[in-house]
């Protein structure tokens, strides 16, 4: 809990940052690329997190990983984090500007869960018909789960329509269990 407080604290004040510089995208790219070397990197998150390493030694390797990739005031921002000890939530906090930018800008997060995966006319159309039931920006993210038999589990925000087949499946043995017509001598 008290990560997820600093995360949204930091990432505030980078996103306002980032307004008043008028920088706001750049910042999201940054922020991107750091929640994505974070997430495909465990030692990286790994050395972040350790004790044994010191501040100063981490603001330096983060200077060296990210100084020629990212913006000045990121980078400044990377340091301040590094400076005030935090550098263990990067992860989050990169996180939660994300977040915080796509609530800024409107934009919702759509996840389509198939059992194949969709080809570009039907995730096209899967695009238009959210855009236009949410009347805002969509960012489709994609998922392929086997189990799913066909069919698709549509999630948008906290709304869930799941038409899959598993789930017909599953609703009909539950119907079969609660035989209301057990004869009864």
């Amino acid at each position: 809990m008290q990560g997820t407080k600093v995360a949204s604290r930091y990432a505030k004040s980078l996103l306002g940052l980032a307004l008043e510089l008028g920088i706001l995208e750049k910042a999201y790219a940054d922020m991107k690329l750091i929640l994505t070397v974070c997430e495909q990197n465990p030692d990286f998150r790994l050395m972040l997190k350790s004790p044994i390493i010191k501040s100063d030694k981490k603001e330096k390797i983060l200077k060296e990983l990210f100084g020629s990739k990212i913006d000045k005031v990121t980078l400044s921002f990377l340091e301040i984090i590094a400076r005030k000890r935090r550098e263990t939530y990067l992860d989050i906090i990169a996180e939660s500007f994300v977040e915080q930018y796509k609530k800024h800008k409107k934009i919702l997060t759509a996840v389509v869960t198939t059992a194949m995966g969709l080809d570009q006319e039907l995730r096209e159309k899967v695009l238009k018909v959210v855009k236009e039931s949410q009347k805002a920006e969509v960012e489709l993210h994609e998922k392929v789960n086997a189990e799913l038999i066909g069919g698709f589990i549509l999630r948008v925000g906290d709304k869930q329509d799941d038409t899959s087949i598993r789930t017909k499946l599953m609703k009909l043995k539950r119907t079969f269990k609660e035989n209301p017509y057990i004869k009864e001598y």
